[in-house]
């Protein structure tokens, strides 16, 4: 697959990813992997008033493993913890625009690992 394959959007995203880097103490992480493609994501939260105040991703992957997490980020920052629940793997390929469709499955891993760190928060 090459860079051709990605639009302006997805290319934009994994050249200058939004968040990304390590949190120091997070109050929430969740960590997806997908065993057949060997991508790999973390989300880190920060959450103050029910609220996602910071937010930060690791991504093991491809271009659009790393597209889809910058993504991600961009539209959970400032939510409440309800409204980034509702956030689905199509809210993620939709605000990137056109994801091939050998590469829709990335789109599945942000919103899955940012689910799974709410879940970890609703557990402390």
């Amino acid at each position: 697959m090459s860079n051709t394959d990605y639009n302006k959007n997805v290319l934009e995203h994994f050249k200058n990813p939004k968040n990304m880097g390590e949190m120091e103490n997070p109050d929430a992480e969740g960590t997806v992997g997908n065993p057949t493609c060997g991508d790999v994501m973390k989300i880190m939260l920060k959450i103050k008033d029910n609220k996602i105040e910071d937010i930060k991703f690791l991504t093991f992957g491809c271009a659009a493993a790393i597209a889809t997490s910058s993504v991600l980020t961009t539209l959970a920052k400032g939510k409440t913890l309800d409204e980034a629940k509702k956030l689905t793997n199509k809210d993620v390929a939709d605000a990137l625009g056109d994801l091939p469709k050998l590469k829709f499955h990335c789109s599945n891993l942000a919103a899955d690992a940012l689910q799974k760190a709410i879940e970890n928060y609703g557990q402390k």
